[in-house]
């Protein structure tokens, strides 16, 4: 349904870091899913100073899910992958 940069999700620094991607999909058939997706707790730390980017997120059908998560998902079913931003380097 979506793939576009999450704005915003790079902690800020001398150099700000990488922002996020946001994909969101919806299924047309009963479908598996697994997520093995990483940074949902701990935020991309920052260097020297700058901070830290923004955690990753998930969810289905607008309820935040776990990093790692598995199920079947129902026709009509949406599910939206927030990619965590990068840290930020130098002086915050």
């Amino acid at each position: 349904m979506s793939y576009a940069l999450r704005r915003g999700s790079g902690g800020s620094g001398e150099k700000y870091g990488g922002d996020g991607l946001i994909r969101e999909y919806q299924f047309l058939t009963p479908t598996e899913v697994t997520l093995l997706t990483e940074r949902r707790t701990h935020r991309p730390w920052g260097l020297h100073g700058a901070e830290a980017g923004k955690a990753g997120e998930n969810y289905v059908n607008n309820e935040m899910v776990a990093g790692k998560y598995q199920a079947t998902l129902l026709a009509g079913d949406v599910l939206r992958v927030e990619t965590p931003g990068g840290g930020g380097f130098g002086s915050a």
